[in-house]
């Protein structure tokens, strides 16, 4: 005889818990339907990677599930289900591929929340030789598509809603530290992208945010955009959160124009993190160098260390100008269908022990 609550959410397969999820797992459909035919009218190419994959991402604070394949005289070797098909993706692009789309099933460990499931699926796309201005609009494209498909006139998440119709406010990192912290971060960033900690540290001291001795210039900035920015953004209309200071820059290439920040964005509508996009750095030296310090805070700050892909970075030489984007598509989902809770916009959520 089962125990279960049937109205938790891993009961998600009796009948009046699925009846009450179904609209919301309809719309879903209807705008990855419309998605796919929004890409295909502009000439992408939908595109499927493999999930297993020698490097699953060389962020510090992602965390892959890992197994070891077996070959057939019994030798083993690590695998691991990547975190997005990013690397996947631009090796296509050194290939030869100049537009290229892909609806990905992602998996990262130690996430579970209203916001975060430990599998869900990843929007990206890549358009070669465009500015990663180009992917602005396509943003803003993408959501209005979304609530039109829906029938949405706003998004609403908890206390905040945003207009999906109105064109994204473009926000710089720094303008935003300054507008809701009163913080000069880029006085904390020399011209070499290397960062002065004290300094940062003192502004946190004077608008009264605690910190620790140990915390990096990395925790510190972390710090402050988690609590005194992010909850201001996608009010009333989508936030484009663009020029991150070089040292957050991740796979993006420094702006022309100031060393200091680099070509990525972030979308967001009501407080939520949607898109992570960049201007692709092509440099296979420089991401070299970006992936092993990456590492090497990964094991200081929790003992482990993936391998890099060492396929991608060559394939990094070869590759043509670009810019790309990984939307968190069951996000923008819950916001057009109105779904408060990430799993009830997939169809077979991943069970929850606890």
């Amino acid at each position: 005889m089962s125990h279960r609550d049937p109205h938790k959410p891993s009961s998600w397969w009796q009948p009046d818990v699925h009846a009450d999820r179904r609209p919301f797992l309809l719309g879903r459909n209807r705008i990855q339907a419309a998605f796919r035919l929004f890409f295909a009218e502009r000439d992408f190419i939908e595109v499927d990677t493999a999930t297993l994959q020698l490097s699953p991402g060389n962020e510090a604070h992602l965390h892959a599930f890992s197994t070891t394949a077996i070959t057939s005289d019994g030798h083993g070797f690590p695998l691991h289900l990547h975190t997005s098909p990013e690397f996947a993706c631009k090796k296509l692009l050194a290939a030869g591929e100049t537009r290229i789309s892909c609806f990905a099933h992602v998996y990262r460990n130690r996430e579970r929340g209203p916001l975060h499931h430990p599998e869900f699926t990843m929007l990206e796309w890549y358009r070669v030789g465009e500015s990663y201005t180009q992917l602005m609009k396509d943003c803003a494209d993408l959501l209005a598509l979304a609530a039109r498909t829906t029938g949405s006139n706003r998004f609403v998440y908890k206390d905040m809603h945003c207009d999906p119709f109105m064109e994204p406010e473009r926000l710089s990192v720094a303008d935003a530290f300054q507008r809701f912290a009163g913080i000069d971060l880029l006085s904390s960033v020399h011209e070499d992208g290397t960062t002065d900690r004290a300094r940062l540290a003192a502004e946190l001291t004077r608008i009264g945010i605690r910190h620790a001795e140990d915390d990096t210039w990395t925790d510190l900035y972390s710090r402050v955009l988690v609590g005194q920015i992010e909850p201001h953004l996608g009010q009333e209309r989508p936030t484009i959160l663009d020029r991150y200071p070089v040292c957050e820059a991740a796979l993006a290439r420094p702006a022309a124009d100031d060393p200091r920040v680099a070509e990525r964005f972030e979308l967001y509508a009501c407080g939520v993190e949607l898109a992570n996009a960049f201007g692709e750095l092509t440099d296979p030296r420089e991401q070299r160098l970006r992936f092993e310090a990456e590492m090497a805070e990964k094991h200081r700050v929790y003992g482990e260390i993936y391998p890099l892909d060492e396929d991608f970075l060559e394939a990094l030489a070869i590759m043509p100008d670009a810019s790309g984007i990984a939307l968190g598509f069951d996000r923008l989902v819950m916001l057009a269908t109105g779904a408060p809770r990430i799993d009830q916009v997939m169809w077979a959520p991943v069970a929850d022990a606890s």
